[in-house]
């Protein structure tokens, strides 16, 4: 990939060159010092990868990720000295458009690189995000079968989000009161190392409960659970949440499509099934199964996408009843939440 560096740190520029260089498959095409620079070099040749520092002097990471994805948009990675200790910055950037974070490489004695599989392995995922579409994974190949009547507890909403997901969660969930009736579900692509960060932020952003999903978690109303592991977050059986390693050859782990094909095998009840902002295609089958299936699916539009890749995979497969802006995503839960669904396919 043609990969470039902003950040103002001459070691760690050198800790990254190192690392990218290091794979016959990378170039890197320029390096900027700010963010002023990076939105410049990047409109005038716009790379496949931009590894994204946060604190920079003047223009920083976030706002640099948000303007090139308004100009000149292209996969970023937010590279930072410690994704842990700036979670609400990586949260922001994530809303602004970038893909993930990953620790900044550091260099060591005798010339070796602490961290350098963490972001081969961030740079790997990324690449088979942008460069082709994800594999299906195999459990799809075969239409699901329909869900049996629901359980008492009713209807689910299922929500996936990538590259944008934070800010845009954050939004949805700040329409919905503490008495909302239905269990939900958010599968975020989103790194282990600061999935409790995310969780512990948007629970901030609503009055009811987000917290990590948990093995055997049964989904219930008043708690928001969001996938927390580098697996893919399923139902085991109706009632159990579980977190598996299979299929395999997904680029995102946990994968939005896993998911919803997991509610097509075992949810009894009904779904609403949400798909929100992010690269790539990971979701558009699986929301296109729940509406074949009876259950009423949603895309966010293209204005209010940070990124408009996956909704825009789900528009070309026709997979939306529904396609809705962030605010009215908001309102229309909080409608159907007091109303109940009227399903329209």
């Amino acid at each position: 990939m043609r990969i470039a560096i902003v950040n103002d740190v001459a070691m760690a520029v050198e800790a990254m060159r190192r690392v990218v260089l290091g794979s016959a498959e990378h170039e890197i095409v320029w390096e900027a010092v700010n963010g002023e620079q990076a939105v410049e070099r990047c409109c005038a040749d716009t790379p496949d990868l931009v590894l994204m520092d946060l604190i920079m002097p003047g223009l920083d990471g976030v706002e640099a990720t948000r303007r090139i994805m308004a100009r000149c948009p292209c996969a970023i990675l937010v590279v930072t000295a410690s994704v842990m200790n700036n979670c609400s910055g990586v949260f922001e950037a994530m809303g602004a458009g970038a893909l993930d974070a990953v620790n900044t490489p550091v260099l060591e004695w005798p010339g070796s690189c602490k961290g350098t599989s963490d972001l081969l392995a961030k740079i790997e995922t990324i690449r088979k995000v942008i460069g082709a579409e994800p594999r299906s994974p195999g459990a799809l190949r075969q239409p699901p079968p329909r869900p049996q009547p629901g359980p008492p507890d009713g209807r689910l909403i299922a929500i996936g989000a990538s590259s944008g997901g934070p800010t845009a969660l954050a939004r949805i969930l700040a329409y919905l009161p503490a008495n909302f009736p239905s269990p939900i579900v958010l599968v975020q692509h989103v790194d282990s190392q600061f999935a409790p960060g995310l969780a512990n932020w948007l629970d901030d952003q609503t009055p009811l409960r987000v917290r990590l999903a948990q093995e055997g978690d049964s989904p219930a109303a008043g708690t928001i659970l969001l996938a927390g592991r580098d697996r893919h977050l399923v139902f085991a059986d109706p009632d159990r949440l579980s977190y598996t390693d299979q299929p395999a050859d997904c680029s995102y782990r946990p994968s939005v499509d896993v998911f919803f094909n997991s509610i097509q095998h075992h949810w009894r009840g009904g779904v609403i099934g949400i798909l929100l902002t992010g690269m790539g295609r990971d979701g558009a089958k699986g929301l296109r199964a729940l509406r074949q299936n009876g259950q009423h699916t949603i895309s966010q539009d293209e204005a209010s996408c940070a990124v408009y890749g996956m909704p825009k995979a789900a528009a070309e497969l026709d997979a939306a009843t529904e396609v809705l802006s962030l605010d009215q995503i908001g309102l229309r839960l909080r409608t159907f939440g007091a109303q109940g669904i009227q399903v329209h396919v």
